[in-house]
């Protein structure tokens, strides 16, 4: 029966029916995976806090609750200092649409373009029935994508929270999976990895810090509104890894261009410089210092990250370069010099 060519080719093709079926399921948990993926992530960068605060004398629960209300606040603080500008720019910018009407209307120049290219008998006839569904359509997407954006906030936080109070459970069974002969080793150079996330994590959050510091000297020198809600935003934006520096450059710029030109053009000359600082200079030194991954190794583990894996790459590229570090220089170096 074993060498039987049917039971053969019924067997591989159950396997693939299997392979095939546990892909789909992959695939469709995908977006879910990446949150439980991120809340771990975020677990093991805040670990070490939470260590910390348990040598004061903390209790583990305890601990855990200053972190998490730790991160609450700055997530609200950060929320506040973004809500009243956007706020308040939207009032304005709606009182000020009848005078902006009433000018369009006045001006020359734009009363022979409404003539000459018939563009009020272009807007009637786009103002149809199947027109003003796809734009309701379009505001209905808009606010679904708002409410999951909220949604996966929420649930990352949550995880977070979950894996941080559940944090030494699972590394105690995790370590109970390795054979007992090699358990300890592996639990050293573990331990040193998920030290070196936290590193990460502290380095990364002094470099967003630091670009929102520079961003509001910056924004208060040239005199732009609202300098502590961009320098947020820029912050925020700076932990996003490749992208998000060249967003809040943009979220920055656009409002240094609606004050004055000489201001926008300024926006634009500080961060370009200062992006060529920040991803030259600044980000290889601060990863080499925190997680001792070296400047050329840093720059390109954050690149090739992207490129395989987007953003989730670019996030775990440091702290993955450093495992690969340390697994070589703990275990494949020394097995090859027994040789």
């Amino acid at each position: 029966m074993r060498r039987n060519s049917f039971l053969i080719g019924f067997t591989g093709g159950l396997g693939l029916v299997v392979a095939y079926t546990t892909f789909l399921a992959v695939r469709g948990a995908a977006s879910m995976l990446i949150l439980i993926f991120i809340a771990l992530f975020l677990a093991i960068g805040l670990n070490p806090a939470v260590a910390r605060l348990r040598r004061w004398g903390l209790a583990h629960g305890l601990a855990v609750t200053v972190v998490a209300l730790t991160v609450l606040l700055v997530l609200a603080g950060g929320i506040f200092a973004l809500v009243p500008p956007v706020v308040t720019q939207t009032g304005e910018f709606l009182e000020q649409v009848p005078t902006y009407v009433e000018e369009l209307r006045r001006n020359a120049t734009v009363n022979d373009l409404v003539e000459r290219y018939d563009l009020m008998d272009r807007i009637q006839a786009a103002a149809n029935p199947e027109t003003i569904s796809q734009a309701v359509g379009g505001v209905f997407g808009g606010a679904q994508f708002i409410f999951g954006a909220i949604f996966n906030v929420l649930t990352v936080l949550v995880l977070t929270i979950y894996f941080m109070s559940a944090f030494d459970r699972l590394k105690t069974l995790g370590y109970a999976l390795v054979p007992a002969s090699r358990r300890n080793r592996v639990t050293l150079i573990t331990d040193e990895i998920l030290a070196k996330v936290g590193a990460y994590m502290v380095g990364a959050l002094a470099i967003a810090v630091l670009a929102g510091l520079c961003t509001f000297v910056f924004a208060m020198i040239v005199g732009l509104a609202y300098p502590f809600a961009l320098a947020v935003v820029v912050a925020v934006c700076d932990l996003v890894p490749q992208i998000g520096a060249t967003l809040g450059a943009v979220i920055v710029s656009l409002v240094g261009f609606a004050t004055d030109l000489p201001a926008g053009i300024a926006c634009l000359v500080f961060f370009v410089i200062y992006q060529q600082l920040e991803n030259y200079l600044i980000y290889p030194k601060v990863m080499e210092r925190s997680v001792k991954v070296n400047d050329v190794a840093a720059i390109v583990a954050a690149l090739v990250g992207v490129a395989l894996f987007g953003v989730i790459g670019a996030l775990v590229a440091i702290p993955a370069v450093a495992a690969i570090q340390l697994i070589l220089r703990e275990v494949v170096l020394p097995r090859q010099q027994r040789r």
